[in-house]
């Protein structure tokens, strides 16, 4: 069982560890000082979120990390420490290995053509660039682009971003989805807030293009900065979904990760008006 202080005492020891590794520089966004000397995070468990999973009649869990406050609050104590797979949440570490590597050189000029075969979302069913494929979630595209980047470059990237377990076992197309790749919600909190900082030990033009392909919804006066994932979407059988990013209010930022069982058709689109719901409920939008 993951204890509520263990959650703020891991993602403690994870920024504190990346500020002593120098990938820390602090952003516009954050105080001058940095977590490493400060006292640790405040954190919440609240049951009123992990009702609102019971109420869709479903499990999950939320994790919320409202920088300015430094506070995190989740809504329990065991799910929220669980690693699973990341399914199309690794379109954004992918996308980000991509550019890197210069396996795409333009987010919105390097095409991907489709390559005939019709799939079950026909969103899928044509080319695209990185932009498009990554606000439709195409999987055959970023199959492609790990084919492409390589099992010994991914590996590297993956270890230097220190994303989840690390293991991209099971095939260079495939770890993400079906492989042994797994990652826990505070895990993902972490990695999308170095993105969010540009704290990751990559080019701040990789960082820059992936921030702005992020699929954006906006609520009032909020933005939110998100990547959905699907396990089982590729095959026309969900299982798993996830939603992980940030949101901005105003100065204000909060990086997030949601998951929860989809095994319902009426789950599969409950994701993002259960992620705002959540958000709204800690004040981060």
């Amino acid at each position: 069982m993951v204890a509520a202080a263990f959650i703020v005492q891991r993602m403690s020891l994870l920024i504190t560890r990346r500020s002593t590794l120098g990938l820390l520089a602090a952003a516009a966004t954050m105080p001058s000082r940095s977590f490493a000397h400060v006292a640790p995070p405040r954190n919440e468990i609240s049951e009123s979120l992990a009702k609102r999973f019971t109420d869709l009649g479903t499990s999950g869990t939320f994790v919320g990390y409202k920088v300015e406050d430094y506070l995190i609050v989740a809504s329990d104590k065991e799910r929220s420490g669980e690693a699973k797979p990341p399914a199309s949440t690794f379109k954004i570490p992918n996308s980000l290995i991509a550019l890197e590597t210069g396996v795409v050189a333009d987010p919105d000029k390097d095409v991907f053509p489709w390559d005939g075969v019709k799939r079950p979302i026909e969103a899928w069913n044509k080319d695209h660039t990185l932009r498009s494929a990554i606000l439709v979630s195409a999987v055959p595209v970023y199959q492609e682009i790990a084919r492409r980047i390589g099992q010994e470059r991914m590996q590297k990237y993956v270890d230097l971003f220190d994303y989840g377990n690390r293991d991209i076992g099971g095939g260079i197309d495939q770890f993400w989805l079906t492989g042994a790749l797994r990652i826990d919600p505070v895990e993902q909190v972490d990695f999308v807030d170095r993105l969010r900082r540009r704290a990751l030990p990559i080019s701040k033009r990789s960082q820059d293009l992936v921030a702005d392909i992020l699929p954006v919804t906006k609520v009032g006066d909020s933005v939110i900065r998100a990547k959905s994932g699907l396990l089982g979407a590729e095959r026309g059988e969900p299982s798993l979904g996830w939603m992980v990013g940030w949101a901005e209010k105003g100065e204000a930022h909060t990086v997030f990760a949601l998951n929860m069982d989809c095994k319902e058709p009426r789950l599969v689109g409950a994701r993002m008006p259960l992620t705002q719901a959540c958000l709204a409920e800690i004040g981060a939008i």
